[in-house]
């Protein structure tokens, strides 16, 4: 049997080439917009990819099922709820998929979207027994699937919870392998382990001790967690026509009015950047995601980068999150604008003499924990919706954690025309002062 497992770290998401070496054809489960990777393997393993089979319509990442249809001849299969455009063969409850003597078992297991499947995977050169379960958007390590991104969330809550006991009445000994690990905004709570055991999580998931449905709907609905960024346009995408691959990233001359997206790092940038580039660093954690919550998904990006290959992983992270109108990008060095990094230290100075203007710009939930007295409060996502609506008559220093969105949001900011300056070298957690406690009713 041919299985390997590709995890995206950037976004969190899992999916996996699984066949038969004997008869030398294998399947694609949730393919990445970005395809080489599952066809080196296979040239490596030297199989055939025949099939796509999709757990559901994802509502986080650019899909790879188009290009293997358009570029490979493979037939799409997923669940007939998802009313898809495109020419598939849909399944249904029970359905079962061979390629070579590797059969894909659907299990229908609705919450997450109503088209949800999970593929029990069994090998009939062993048994008939399935001995691992693709669990897609359902079951996960630690944690169960977010029940609010498809239809309501009380009615995706209780559907989850039906599904996920009919899971974990599979024997203790299957092994689940997730759709998502730590990093998704398609679940929160879970694990950075790549995969568990039916038994394992019967035992340690929170999601599976629960008994009454009540109970289950109240506490899975009711979760705040941030929607993944341009959601609407990748349902779009992955359920209309097939989305073919696009041309290779060209060098350029100057942006042709396209917004530039700077991915070198934050120091970087501040020594010296384009008029009104914004600073996402690709080599940062969660770039693609990042960037998806700054730019719009019919916006023309230029990327400013310090080398083609810098160019070129932007360039894939930012298809994989459906911002597909890339203009090129460029490696001259940027003239023009700069800023001035500011120091934890230094801050608390600037702050008590009332030099500057600061934005605290994490998340509700960590501003919540605790915050520097006398700073303000807007997330770095939702900076450059506000347009203007920052006050730019004094200095504004950007703080987060650690600095990653400090420097982003002084990046936009920037752009906007507001004298902006980041903290770098640490952030709220690193703060000398003395940050105010706030603690919900009830916690």
């Amino acid at each position: 049997m041919v299985f390997r497992q590709f995890l995206d770290d950037g976004l969190g998401c899992a999916s996996y080439l699984v066949g038969d070496e004997r008869a030398r054809v294998a399947a694609v489960v949730d393919p990445a917009y970005a395809i080489e990777q599952y066809l080196e393997e296979a040239d490596r393993r030297q199989v055939e990819i025949v099939r796509v089979l999709e757990t559901h319509t994802h509502a986080d990442h650019l899909s790879g099922h188009g290009r293997f249809a358009l570029e490979r001849g493979c037939t799409i299969n997923i669940h007939a709820a998802a009313e898809v455009e495109y020419e598939h063969e849909p399944v249904k409850d029970g359905s079962e998929i061979a390629v070579g003597d590797i059969v894909f078992r659907a299990l229908h297991t609705p919450g997450h979207r109503p088209e949800h499947c999970c593929f029990a995977v069994i090998d009939r050169s062993r048994g008939n027994e399935p001995w691992l379960l693709l669990s897609g958007d359902s079951l996960f390590v630690g944690d169960a699937a977010r029940p609010d991104l498809a239809i309501e969330a009380r009615e995706g809550a209780e559907g989850l919870f039906h599904s996920l006991r009919r899971l974990a009445e599979l024997p203790d000994g299957v092994e689940v392998y997730p759709g998502h690990v730590a990093g998704s905004l398609c679940g929160t709570g879970m694990s950075s382990k790549a995969s568990t055991t039916i038994g394992f999580e019967r035992r340690f998931n929170r999601a599976l001790q629960f008994a009454s449905v009540v109970d289950f709907v109240e506490d899975s609905a009711g979760s705040s967690a941030l929607r993944p960024p341009n959601m609407e346009r990748i349902v779009e995408l992955n359920r209309g026509p097939l989305v073919a691959a696009r041309e290779p990233l060209s060098e350029v001359v100057g942006t042709g009015g396209a917004t530039i997206l700077d991915v070198r790092d934050a120091e970087a940038f501040a020594a010296g950047h384009a008029h009104g580039a914004l600073n996402v660093p690709v080599d940062g954690s969660s770039f693609a995601t990042k960037a998806a919550f700054l730019l719009s998904p019919d916006e023309a990006v230029a990327i400013q980068a310090a080398s083609r290959e810098q160019a070129e992983r932007a360039a894939e992270g930012l298809r994989s999150v459906g911002l597909l109108e890339l203009a090129g990008f460029s490696l001259e060095p940027p003239l023009g604008e700069r800023f001035r990094p500011v120091s934890v230290g230094e801050l608390e100075r600037l702050l008590e003499g009332g030099e500057v203007e600061v934005l605290d710009v994490r998340e509700k939930e960590e501003r919540d924990a605790g915050y520097i007295p006398g700073t303000k409060h807007v997330p770095y996502r939702v900076l450059r919706a506000m347009g203007q609506g920052v006050d730019g008559t004094k200095p504004v220093v950007t703080i987060c954690s650690t600095g990653a969105r400090a420097a982003i949001a002084a990046s936009v900011l920037a752009a906007a025309g507001v004298d902006a300056r980041p903290v770098l070298d640490g952030g709220v957690s690193t703060w000398p002062g003395q940050t105010v406690e706030f603690r919900r009713c009830g916690a």
